[in-house]
């Protein structure tokens, strides 16, 4: 809390009890740019590029003073960059781990040396509050190096089978542009890629600082390099680009998951998205009026975690309010640089209007504005910090997704409706909780559907521990050993560039191939066994079901014969399967881990009785010799219990953070996962891949081999008598395009594998940006399922899972 500048008086000082000011200089940050002349090239393969011909964007203060003269890069210059850094790939992977680490130990003492010239930096170019970049931000970026450089040492022992990406695209947002760079370069370089990085428009000299203080620490040219621009989809689309780091709104996340698709490229997307804070009745109100203050204001309320969401239960809403309106009328806005004040300038003015737009929205609405006394600087980019009460969940200003110091706050009735309103949203960051009941708080922070819950806390980050996004927020981890898996691919997995894919969206999967003909009748099984005549059904729900078009496709023999027609399921099928499994999704998922590995060893039984027919089946369909037969059904039931045995032995750990008290990382369901199946191994692709998903609590919707299902169709006869709930397995059968596209633009699937062509891999991408949900590819790649390496890997446990870390304080007997 700032004050008016008190003069010489000492006496009035102890009366008024009010701030004089403590203004951060910014010279040192104006010495480094008068260095390079106010003016800012690319710094690539070590050194400043200073390409002639280019358009220049002038950095400028949030409050509009010119900093410098930056570049738009062009095409070539993002080609350059690229180049540099996939030259230096084949130095830098195959150093030793002590090699690699010891380099980013030394970017670590570089950063601290310099970490007052890049507090400055950070602070005049984003807008943030010196206090912020020197106490948070700039020693949160250290501490990335420190730690990864750590993980760099353990690369060879820890991520045994996993080797890095290649080059790496790192495209921070203008929030936070430091911190977002450092933890995604850190563990990129950790694990052995190179990292190109493009930072946003608004925020782009602390990015080519922190490139020239890599240079100082001795990091290999092309190992790090930064370009700046406007346009990122020059390099995002680059081949030489194999993975893509992105943070910044949803709809700009859309555009890079569609841009990507098909390109044989892994993402990971770190997005906005409005977070809850829910206070209950027996919450220590002047601690949550904290907590709420910091979530809602800290950064200018510019946050991929910012509290945006005040979920108050009744009993205390009333005096919540008060408190909170009476901490608000403290905060204070004005200087960035100045140490007094809480609040800067907002990076962008449209944001501001933004705003604006809403309260007036929320006023028109009967809703209460609540701001303090003190009017913000008259600056376009300045908005006070502002509070809403007295609207509806159904309102605008509510529903809508700003980055800026906007809180709304609502009352709720009991702990349920609280969680529900909590998760009744499309975004999934973060969340915090306020109760001094800690069983309340355990099961509130295990329902809610984020990445990162706070319990009696707030905005708590530690390089240790994972952050990122569910639902429409996105996928991927930044922090933890979680989010190494963003930055390694499998050893044996080459995946092919596929620049020359094209599909047509509209087209595909919205038409079956062919209507099938009657034909031949359905052909006899040898040793004058009776012929395979039966009625094949959909399965769905824990029942058959007939598909809602009626009709029936042929299954071939590897002869051409018909052993048998199958469902041919279409939309509605898919959009009914998917309604009982988000239903079995919540129960399942909830399920102790012994009593699913029980039901998984009892399907082994059971598939193990009924081997003989299954070989048979596979023998008739696809023409293997019956010894390979034997072998995918045997593998399959070995899968089954070797899945069985992680259904309680990967829940989660306790993540070694500096912060007081408990920081645990649980490994949670994804939720309704669908399962497009590989042609080759028929059985044991469909086993290996449905087994984790439903071992770590999955509902699964399973489209088995289209040319040959009917071994996994006739599974369902196994899951019937194995006590496994109506909905956690799925079958679906028909055209393999018509059910791809229906799972992929399903907005209640929240994950999709597909094991098919390049075409359908690209559409599958493309389609899933409309919920943003994750995806897995295989771009024609066979895998051979018969390995374990291939069929059991750590990649599937990976897929299976969606990360969340729970803070938990301690320092009610001791203090930190």
């Amino acid at each position: 809390m700032a004050g008016a500048i008190v003069g010489g008086n000492v006496e009035l000082i102890f009366e008024d009890l009010v701030y004089g000011s403590a203004l951060d200089g910014e010279s040192v940050a104006l010495k480094w740019l008068e260095a390079n002349n106010k003016t800012l090239g690319h710094f690539i393969n070590g050194q400043w590029v200073h390409p002639e011909v280019r358009q220049t964007v002038e950095s400028r203060k949030p409050t509009g003073e010119i900093l410098a003269v930056t570049l738009e890069a062009t095409s070539s210059d993002i080609y350059e960059a690229v180049s540099s850094s996939s030259q230096a790939f084949s130095t830098w992977s195959s150093l030793s781990p002590d090699v690699r680490s010891r380099y980013l130990y030394s970017i670590a003492r570089n950063l601290q040396k310099h970490q007052s010239l890049i507090a400055v930096v950070e602070a005049i170019d984003a807008g943030k509050p010196t206090r912020e970049t020197k106490n948070v931000d700039i020693p949160a970026i250290i501490r990335q190096f420190y730690h990864f450089a750590g993980w760099a040492q353990l690369r060879d022992k820890e991520m045994i089978g996993w080797k890095p990406y290649g080059v790496v695209a790192v495209l921070p947002d203008g929030t936070f542009p430091l911190m977002q760079l450092a933890s995604r370069a850190a563990p990129a370089l950790a694990m052995g890629n190179t990292v190109v990085v493009m930072p946003s428009t608004k925020t782009r000299l602390s990015a080519l600082l922190f490139a020239q203080v890599c240079a100082q620490a001795g990091l290999p040219k092309g190992v790090l390099n930064v370009v700046t621009g406007s346009s990122i989809d020059a390099l995002i689309t680059n081949p030489e680009v194999k993975k893509v780091a992105f943070s910044g709104s949803v709809s700009s996340g859309k555009k890079v998951r569609t841009l990507t698709a098909g390109l044989g490229k892994s993402l990971s997307l770190e997005l906005s998205g409005w977070s809850p804070i829910l206070v209950f009745e027996d919450a220590d109100l002047d601690s949550a009026v904290e907590g709420i203050t910091e979530a809602a204001f800290f950064n200018n309320g510019q946050s991929n975690h910012a509290g945006s969401r005040l979920l108050i239960q009744e009993p205390v809403y009333n005096s919540l309010i008060k408190k909170l309106e009476l901490k608000i009328s403290k905060l204070t806005v004005g200087d960035n640089l100045e140490k007094n004040n809480d609040q800067g300038p907002l990076t962008d003015p449209q944001v501001v209007s933004q705003l604006e737009a809403l309260v007036q929205s929320a006023q028109s609405e009967g809703g209460k504005v609540y701001r303090p006394d003190a009017s913000a600087p008259n600056n376009q980019n300045y908005f006070p910090p502002t509070l809403i009460t007295g609207i509806q969940t159904s309102s605008q200003a509510y529903l809508e997704e700003v980055s800026g110091p906007l809180l709304v706050a609502v009352p709720f009735r009991t702990v349920k409706e609280g969680l529900v309103l909590a998760n009744h949203s499309v975004y999934g960051t973060s969340a915090s909780l306020w109760t001094e009941n800690i069983s309340v708080a355990l099961e509130a922070a295990s329902q809610l559907q984020v990445a990162t819950v706070w319990v009696n806390t707030q905005n708590i980050f530690d390089a240790a521990s994972g952050v990122g996004g569910n639902k429409s927020s996105g996928f991927g981890r930044s922090g933890g050993k979680e989010c190494l898996y963003e930055y390694v691919q499998p050893s044996w997995l080459n995946v092919p560039s596929g620049a020359n894919i094209t599909v047509d969206m509209k087209k595909f999967g919205a038409t079956v191939k062919a209507d099938p003909l009657p034909g031949t009748q359905v052909s006899g099984s040898q040793d004058n066994q009776p012929s395979i005549d039966k009625t094949y059904k959909l399965f769905y729900g824990g029942g058959q079901k007939r598909p809602d078009s009626g009709a029936s496709i042929p299954a071939l023999s590897h002869k051409g014969e018909v052993l048998g027609y199958v469902p041919d399921g279409g939309r509605k099928d898919i959009r009914n399967a998917v309604e009982v499994a988000v239903k079995a999704a919540s129960s399942w998922g909830r399920k102790e881990g012994h009593g699913k590995a029980q039901i998984m060893y009892y399907i082994a039984e059971n598939l193990q009785s009924r081997q003989r027919e299954l070989v048979q089946l596979l023998v008739a369909s696809t023409g293997q010799a019956e010894s390979e037969a034997v072998q995918e059904v045997e593998t399959a039931i070995q899968r089954l219990f070797y899945w069985a045995a992680y259904c309680d032995k990967y829940g989660g750990s306790l993540q070694e953070t500096p912060f007081y008290g408990y920081t645990v990382l649980q490994h949670e369901p994804v939720g309704v996962v669908g399962i497009v199946c590989p042609e080759k191994f028929p059985f044991l692709g469909f086993i290996s891949l449905i087994a984790p998903a439903i071992a770590r609590g999955n509902a699964v919707i399973a489209v088995p081999s289209e040319k040959y299902p009917l071994a996994a169709l006739s599974f369902h006869q196994i899951l019937e008598t194995s006590d496994v709930p109506g909905g956690v397995v799925n079958i679906m059968t028909g055209d393999k395009n018509v059910l791809t596209k229906s799972l992929a633009e399903h907005h209640d699937v929240n994950a999709l594998w597909y094991f098919g062509s390049a075409e359908g891999s690209k559409f599958v991408e493309a389609a899933s940006a409309g919920n943003l949900k994750r995806t897995w590819v295989s771009y024609d790649v066979e895998r051979d399922f018969l390995s374990p390496e291939q069929g059991q890997g750590e990649d599937l446990l990976y897929h299976s899972t969606s990360c969340k870390n729970i803070w938990l304080p301690m320092g009610d007997i001791f203090a930190n």
